[in-house]
């Protein structure tokens, strides 16, 4: 079966994948929620992205009940979905960034593809402009603190070529409240990000990247035939099932204006990634409001 034709497959989502929309979508429904008013009865604006990095969009197949399946439980609460692109450009038009890590969160973070971000492979720095939401929402007066939860050390911690080494230290000298932590794998980074959902008075906004369907990915084949690669995308569903439990457990849920989404960075194809088929390029955006 053409790997089209297993997309098609997937319902309930707003639109089919070849009408996907850029990944860099991600930075302006946090934008557009953190500037639209507060719905009656709520305080404060809150929002959080839960990252699975490297989950093709074939996984929307692949749900489990909605117990144990964070993308489910929100499109059977009234969320909505679609399909996105990471690439830079949409099929079939080349791609003008690699559907890697970084260039995938980048776009999202900054709302810019590679061309204005600078951003089109792994293990380049990136400057502090284009701001990052981290930076652009404290500085906009529209969050107070923010979260950045992951475990590979491409984003802020490797001194060669982490993306957000200048950011980080702009952050630092600038006293931005961000707390940029890398854990040593997902179970710190799942520690890390209930840590501060279940704090008094949690981040504004956290963006948590799981790397479960990433590295068996790579150990093993992007393909949901692979069992390996599909139990990973059900670890990665149970703790973001974890962080919607722990998010409307919140003494102040009631009061909060949460906007939830779940995405990828990029897909697969075979143990890699970084190409141009749709099996890479083609991911997803799962949110608990209207898109």
């Amino acid at each position: 079966m053409e790997y089209s034709e297993k997309l098609e497959r997937i319902k309930g989502l707003e639109n089919t994948w070849d009408k996907a929309v850029n990944q860099t979508e991600i930075f302006y429904l946090i934008e557009r929620h953190f500037n639209s008013p507060l719905p009656e009865g709520k305080t404060v604006k809150k929002a959080m992205v839960i990252g699975y990095d490297g989950t093709t969009a074939e996984m929307l197949d692949y749900l489990e009940d909605t117990e144990k399946s964070a993308i489910g439980y929100l499109l059977s609460n009234g969320g909505r979905g679609e399909f996105s692109f990471s690439g830079g450009r949409a099929y079939p038009e080349d791609i003008i960034q690699e559907t890697s890590t970084a260039p995938g969160w980048c776009s999202m973070l900054t709302g810019l593809t590679a061309e204005d971000n600078g951003i089109d492979d792994n293990g380049f720095i990136k400057e502090v402009e284009p701001k990052s939401l981290f930076i652009k929402l404290a500085e906009d007066g529209k969050i107070n603190e923010s979260g950045f939860y992951v475990s590979w050390d491409g984003h802020f911690v490797d001194k060669d070529g982490a993306t957000y080494l200048k950011e980080k230290a702009y952050i630092d000298e600038h006293g931005i409240k961000a707390n940029f932590i890398c854990a040593d794998g997902d179970d710190g980074t799942i520690k890390n990000t209930l840590d501060d959902i279940n704090g008094d008075v949690c981040s504004d906004f956290i963006f948590t990247i799981l790397e479960y369907t990433d590295e068996y990915g790579h150990g093993y084949d992007y393909r949901p035939e692979v069992k390996e690669y599909l139990g990973a995308f059900h670890s990665a569903e149970k703790a973001g099932r974890g962080f919607i439990r722990a998010i409307e457990s919140r003494k102040t849920y009631d009061a909060e204006d949460w906007l939830i989404l779940i995405t990828s960075d990029h897909g697969g194809y075979k143990c890699g990634h970084g190409g141009p088929t749709l099996q890479e390029r083609i991911t997803f955006i799962v949110s608990n409001k209207e898109l």
